[in-house]
C-alpha cells in the first residue's frame, strides 16, 4: 500500500510540474538516424511484401518497426487508378485497420509521380457505359458505383492509424481525393496538385469538394482550383496549408516521412489513435458535441496502463522510444 501511496504521489508531482512548467512549442524531430540508415532498412524490408498485402496496383511493405509503406505501383502507368485499385485500397487499408503491429502508415508513388489520376481508358465502361433497363436503374447503379469509390478514400480516414501522404511530381485529379482523406501530407519540391475533373467534363465526386475546404480553409481559392483545373505548385501548397512541408527531392521527403512515422509510432498507440479518432470529429461536429464525444472516449481511454508508462518514462529522463507498449 505504500508502495502504491508513493507511486501515487509522484504521478501527482509530476503532473503537477507538467502542467506548470515553461511550453516550448515545437517537434524537433532528427532525421540523422532516419536518414539514409532508415531507407536502407526500409531498402531491406521492401525485398518482402507485408504478410497478407498482395495487390496488383499497390505494394505494401514493412518500412521499420510499426510502420508500413503503402505504394500506388503502376510506374509504367503514372499510378493511374485503374479498376482494381479501387477495390485493393479498400482491402489494403482495411487490413492496416485491424494490424495490432501497425502504428504508422507512409503512402507513395512508385516511378516519376505521384499518381496521374483515374485510368480513364480502364474505367470507361463503368462510366460511360452503365447497366440498367432505364434512367432510374442506370442512376441507381452510378449511385451504387460512386459510393463504392467514394469508400476508397474514405477508409484512409476511418483507419484509426496515422497516415502520412508523402506526394512527388503530379498529383491528379483522383491524387487530391486520396491524399485530403490523409492525415499528414509532405511534398518534394517538384511536386503539383490539380483538381482536374472539370477538364474531362465532371465535378470530383470522391472526396476533394468535401474534404479540401477544410484542410486548407479558403473557400475562394478551392473554387479557384476546382473550376479551372489549374496546377498547384509546391509552394504554394505549402502557403496554403494542402501540405505541411516541401523537401528538396522525393529521397530526402521520405526520410522525413519516415523519421516522422517513427516518432508517432514510438508514442502510445492509445494515445495516437485516440487523438485521430477525436480529431476526426471535432472537424465535422460542433465544440460542445466534441467535447461530450471526448468525454464519453476517455472514460475508458484513460485507464490505460500507457499513461503509467510514459509518464514514468518521463520521470525517469528515458526515450519514449524505449518504452514497449501493448499492441492495439
Amino acid at each position: 500500500m505504500a508502495a502504491v501511496m508513493a507511486a501515487s504521489r509522484g504521478l501527482r508531482d509530476f503532473l503537477t510540474w507538467r502542467l506548470t512548467a515553461p511550453v516550448h512549442w515545437g517537434l524537433n524531430l532528427s532525421f540523422r538516424p532516419i536518414g539514409s540508415s532508415a531507407q536502407d532498412e526500409a531498402s531491406r524490408a521492401a525485398l518482402s511484401e507485408a504478410p497478407d498485402h498482395s495487390y496488383e496496383s499497390l505494394r505494401v511493405t514493412p518500412a521499420q518497426k510499426h510502420i508500413l509503406h503503402v505504394q500506388l505501383n503502376r510506374p509504367d502507368k503514372r499510378n493511374a487508378m485503374n479498376k482494381v485499385f479501387w477495390s485493393e485500397m479498400v482491402e489494403c487499408f482495411n487490413k492496416i485497420a485491424k494490424d495490432t503491429d501497425c502504428r504508422a502508415v507512409v503512402i507513395s508513388g512508385a516511378g516519376k509521380m505521384f499518381t496521374a489520376g483515374i485510368d480513364l481508358m480502364d474505367m470507361a465502361s463503368d462510366l460511360l457505359q452503365p447497366q440498367g433497363d432505364d434512367v432510374a436503374r442506370i442512376s441507381w447503379n452510378l449511385r451504387n458505383l460512386i459510393t463504392r469509390y467514394q469508400e476508397t478514400f474514405s477508409v484512409i480516414e476511418k483507419c484509426p492509424k496515422p497516415v502520412i501522404a508523402a506526394i512527388h511530381g503530379g498529383c491528379i485529379g483522383g491524387g487530391v481525393d486520396l491524399i485530403t482523406a490523409c492525415d499528414i501530407r509532405y511534398c518534394a519540391q517538384d511536386a503539383f496538385f490539380q483538381v482536374k475533373e472539370v477538364d474531362v467534363g465532371l465535378a470530383a465526386d470522391v472526396g476533394t469538394l468535401q474534404r479540401l475546404p477544410k484542410v486548407i480553409g479558403n473557400q475562394s481559392l478551392v473554387n479557384e482550383l476546382a473550376f479551372t483545373a489549374r496546377k498547384m505548385m509546391a509552394d504554394e501548397a505549402l502557403g496554403s496549408g494542402l501540405v505541411s512541408r516541401v523537401f528538396p527531392d522525393k529521397e530526402v521527403m521520405l526520410d522525413a516521412a519516415f523519421a516522422l512515422a517513427a516518432e508517432i509510432a514510438s508514442k502510445s498507440p492509445v494515445a495516437v489513435q485516440s487523438t485521430k479518432v477525436n480529431l476526426l470529429y471535432s472537424r465535422d461536429h460542433s465544440v460542445a458535441e466534441s467535447l461530450n464525444y471526448m468525454a464519453s472516449w476517455n472514460m475508458s481511454m484513460l485507464q490505460t496502463e500507457d499513461i503509467v508508462k510514459s509518464v514514468q518514462a518521463t520521470m525517469e529522463k528515458k526515450d519514449m522510444k524505449s518504452v514497449t507498449f501493448s499492441k492495439l
